[in-house]
């Protein structure tokens, strides 16, 4: 072969070569264009359509009663009003009437509750002050941590005699058979049912809804959506009429209407809480989902989540013992998934402050906030569907209570003339599980793993991500219908299994909630908490929805 053929064949490759990049850099540029421009569309229309939906609902907004000093007693954290209990500072009975008069007062502009047990509520409060009278050791009082302090569950909790619906008609008038285990462990703790509260259907949808009770409204406005599924839990706690609420949380379902009712949330590390009666689990399938609280004291939080771990609570670690100047920082200001909306950019100034406030305060460079960012958070929506193929509900079979299988089109069309028992929301999830076109699992399971490992590399045991808790603040009712996957932004940690705080951070110039996610990695929960109390230190945590009177 001749060396000019060689030099010939050799300046075609180079040739070649080059169209072949220059193609891929124009591929490029065209592909970023093109997002730039559907980004700043979409931002448009999600603007626009708040607009529209806001003034519709402006007029009809209720604003919810103010807390008087009767029901004072109810802005105190769990862990304190048990311990007044246990001083007999308190009666039970004196804190549980004030939270039924109060879940009285405010549930008929929220619709939050779904089912109650207020007599029994009253005599076991009774007995627990006898109980009390009579004398408990020290060691009985250990054992029941939160003796005499109310609770409201999800209905989706099985609570022994209530309404365990699920929010679906095919089960409009079952009632449990038994307690749930979660809720067993808090009985067991000392802590008594009040009542449940409204989850969407089967807790599948971002707003708390369904065609057997209704639609729950956001205390801080009637006119907004309270999240899903746990938005009648975070619309009672908001209120200020439950002192502990009992969530689980799957794709967002316990930090979601934490962030949009203003208030703290945890959702632990998977695998260490017991979903055996939840949601008609059975409690012995791996599952990406956790039994947590929302709450408007942080420092509820790690006790609460001792209760609902048992024997797991040990490996979250919640007693370690940290200082905020031992915590190193990542954050990422978005996610971009094409099927998320663009952050607002109130809740990017609410990053901006907490970034600003975490630099000023760092000794050493190691602790000033650094960026990160994963391209595995392009994908948030696809890693998460991909996952719910491993567990194990099956959606369409449980909307008729396991007695079929409802059908995506069918309902579509049924719900067309008024005719289908489901919401538009479960009608969209079965359109999407039965025609879209699955996630390829290799890439899904790889894509994830990459994920995971690099988090797990950068987190470590010392280092939280702060990251964005949602594309923006309680939007109005029906807004979600057209940004479906917005709840993405919650539901790719439920996928890496990362535990997961929700921190309040004040109200914006409309008076709703803004707030960020605090995470780190598996069984660091304290790290978690430690950030999200120094943070509600700093930026006040938990704002009232209403008037409250001056503490003496």
């Amino acid at each position: 072969m001749s060396t000019k053929k060689v030099s010939s064949e050799s300046k075609k490759d180079k040739t070649q070569r080059r169209k072949s990049k220059t193609n891929r850099i124009c591929k490029g540029v065209i592909i970023n264009i093109l997002k730039t421009f559907f980004t700043f569309f979409r931002l448009c229309m999600d603007y626009f359509v708040d607009f529209v939906l806001t003034l519709y609902w402006d007029g009809k907004q209720n604003a919810i009663p103010d807390l008087d000093k009767k029901h004072a007693i109810l802005m105190e954290s769990a862990v304190t009003l048990a311990e007044k209990i246990r001083k007999r500072e308190l009666k039970s009975e004196d804190l549980v009437t004030a939270c039924i008069e109060r879940i009285k007062l405010v549930n008929p502009i929220l619709n939050a509750v779904t089912d109650e047990r207020y007599e029994d509520a009253l005599k076991e409060a009774r007995d627990v002050d006898k109980m009390i009278e009579n004398g408990l050791s020290e060691e009985e009082f250990a054992k029941k941590p939160f003796l005499g302090v109310p609770f409201t569950a999800k209905e989706s909790h099985a609570v022994k005699g209530m309404l365990h619906t699920l929010g679906i008609i095919a089960r409009r008038d079952i009632r449990a058979d038994e307690d749930a285990e979660c809720v067993r462990l808090l009985r067991d703790a000392g802590a008594i049912p009040v009542a449940v509260t409204n989850v969407p259907e089967i807790n599948k949808w971002q707003e708390t809804n369904n065609m057997v009770f209704g639609r729950t409204n956001n205390p801080y406005n009637t006119g907004r959506t309270t999240g899903g599924s746990s938005g009648g839990e975070a619309a009672l706690c908001a209120a200020i009429a439950s002192p502990i609420s009992l969530c689980s949380d799957i794709g967002g379902s316990t930090r979601m209407p934490g962030f949009f009712c203003g208030l703290f949330a945890l959702n632990p590390t998977a695998g260490h809480t017991s979903l055996k009666g939840s949601a008609l689990r059975s409690g012995l399938d791996p599952t990406m989902a956790s039994i947590g609280f929302v709450s408007r004291h942080c420092s509820d939080l790690a006790p609460l989540t001792r209760v609902v771990a048992a024997d797991c609570a040990p490996a979250l670690q919640l007693d370690r013992e940290l200082s905020i100047e031992d915590i190193k920082f990542y954050y990422m200001e978005t996610v971009k998934d094409i099927r998320v909306s663009p952050i607002r950019t109130d809740l990017r100034k609410a990053m901006k402050k907490v970034l600003t406030k975490l630099t000023q305060r760092a000794k050493t460079t190691e602790n000033v906030p650094k960026k990160y960012y994963h391209e595995g958070f392009n994908y948030c929506f696809n890693l998460w569907r991909h996952a719910m193929t491993k567990e194990s509900e099956n959606f369409a079979a449980m909307l008729t209570n396991n007695k079929g299988k409802a059908i995506g089109l069918i309902e579509l069309g049924k719900k067309l003339f008024g005719q289908s028992e489901y919401t538009l929301a479960a009608i969209m999830k079965l359109l999407i599980d039965q025609l879209m076109p699955a996630v390829p699992a290799d890439w899904a399971e790889q894509v994830t793993d990459d994920l995971r490992e690099d988090l797990l590399h950068t987190l470590g045991s010392s280092a939280v991500l702060l990251a964005p808790s949602s594309a923006t603040v309680a939007p109005p009712h029906a807004a979600l219908y057209l940004r479906p996957f917005n709840f993405a932004t919650w539901g790719v940690f439920n996928v890496l299994k990362f535990p997961a705080a929700q921190v309040p951070l004040g109200l914006n110039s409309e008076g709703l909630p803004l707030g960020i996610q605090v995470v780190a990695a598996p069984q660091q929960e304290a790290l978690c908490l430690t950030v999200a109390k120094y943070l509600e230190q700093e930026f006040g945590g938990f704002v009232p929805p209403c008037k409250v009177p001056q503490q003496d």
